[in-house]
């Protein structure tokens, strides 16, 4: 790494003030700051609180969707694989035994959205800090990871860009960019391709075209379309434990619970990831379930009844809950900052998806609507939690 080390070195003249290219500067900071360390350091130790940057903290949510996007190549391909008269001799053999071909398959899938991510969004991102003429954070790391598994695997590879646009502009730069954005960018994203596009939103399954006999995503109902229908869990065909594992069809990354368990499990470890948020959004959902159940006896039809009957184990496995209250709704900018007020929004989220997807059903994703709904309502929890423990102190010391 010395020869890169020193020829990153040789050039820094032409970057810095006065440089012929100091306009872009942000662009080789950004790469100098990611290879190593950065070039300017606090020498004493008078505001350093621990060893965590942002750096770190990105790299350390990237390291807990690893399971998300490893699961999302092998599920996306062994959708297909399913759908697939040329792999019914693999299908047969199991996927344990077909697992590298399910995730060289997915990966196909995954890959080209990952790298539209990367290129719109970074450019982005390079674009903004040239013009603001500050550096580029790593706050995109995340971003570019998160906006991808909340997509289905045949969403065209141009509207790829322009959610990943709208969320980085819209979500982010326009409040400032990192750490000063009040939405979460990736879920702005997301929201911005559901509402514009919603039936390439809508869920995607693998399936045979008749005609050719070859194999394409196409657009169809997700499980929680389906239960609109119905109100049936026994009709989707799934166990709870497909669900659980994420053996089924749907956004890329969001299909496993198992998976974002396992992500909440680092995230907790590291203590970037906020269990309040975590253990409150599981309450809430439960909570708000369990309330619903409890009116399901009043529902006008019975498909409106079944779907007011559906548990709280199936809420936390259908759709996106467990993702989005791992990852989107612990987002460390956007979500809430006091304690007390991480379990009012955590607990608030969780009551709102359930309620989101039984009363409108037209949104069946209820987890993305009570996410972005709740971070613009984050700085107000945290505004009264404030003053309500500065009223508590001066009544304490009798501080008029």
């Amino acid at each position: 790494m010395a020869p890169l080390r020193n020829l990153l070195d040789k050039v820094a003249p032409l970057f810095e003030e006065g440089g012929k290219w100091e306009k872009l500067y942000p662009l080789y900071e950004a790469a100098d700051s990611f290879l190593y360390t950065p070039g300017k350091r606090t020498e004493g130790a008078v505001h350093v609180r621990d060893g965590m940057d942002i750096k770190r903290l990105m790299v350390t949510v990237v390291i807990a969707l690893m399971p998300c996007t490893i699961w999302a190549m092998i599920n996306t391909g062994w959708q297909q694989m399913l759908a697939d008269p040329a792999h019914a001799e693999a299908v047969s053999l199991g996927l344990k035994s077909s697992w590298m071909t399910a995730l060289s398959l997915g990966a196909w899938a995954f890959l080209p959205v990952y790298a539209v991510t990367i290129a719109v969004g970074g450019a982005l991102e390079g674009v903004f800090a040239t013009v603001r003429k500050h550096e580029i954070n790593e706050g995109f790391l995340v971003t570019s990871m998160l906006f991808p598994l909340t997509l289905p695997p045949d969403l065209p590879l141009w509207m790829v860009g322009v959610g990943i646009a709208f969320g980085v502009v819209i979500g982010k730069e326009i409040f400032g960019g990192t750490g000063m954005n009040v939405l979460n960018p990736a879920l702005t994203g997301r929201i911005f391709l559901f509402f514009a596009y919603p039936s390439y939103m809508s869920g995607s399954v693998w399936r045979i075209l008749p005609a050719e006999g070859a194999v394409d995503g196409v657009t169809g109902a997700t499980a929680l379309g389906d239960l609109v229908g119905h109100g049936d869990v026994s009709q989707l065909g799934y166990t709870w434990a497909d669900y659980f594992y994420g053996l089924v069809p749907g956004s890329m990354g969001e299909t496993s619970a198992l998976c974002c368990l396992l992500g909440a499990a680092f995230l907790i470890f590291t203590k970037v990831g906020s269990w309040r948020i975590m253990l409150s959004s599981l309450l809430g959902l439960c909570g708000m379930t369990l309330l619903l159940n409890a009116l399901s006896g009043s529902g006008s039809t019975e498909a409106i009844r079944g779907y007011l009957a559906i548990g709280p184990e199936w809420h936390f496995v259908l759709g996106g809950f467990a993702f989005g209250a791992v990852f989107m709704a612990t987002d460390p900018v956007s979500a809430a900052q006091t304690d007390t007020g991480r379990w009012i929004y955590g607990a608030l989220i969780g009551a709102l998806t359930p309620l989101v997807r039984v009363i409108n059903p037209a949104y069946p994703e209820g987890v993305m609507l009570a996410i972005i709904f709740m971070n613009v309502f984050a700085p107000t929890i945290d505004y009264y939690v404030v003053k309500s423990n500065i009223k508590r102190r001066e009544a304490r010391l009798g501080v008029q």
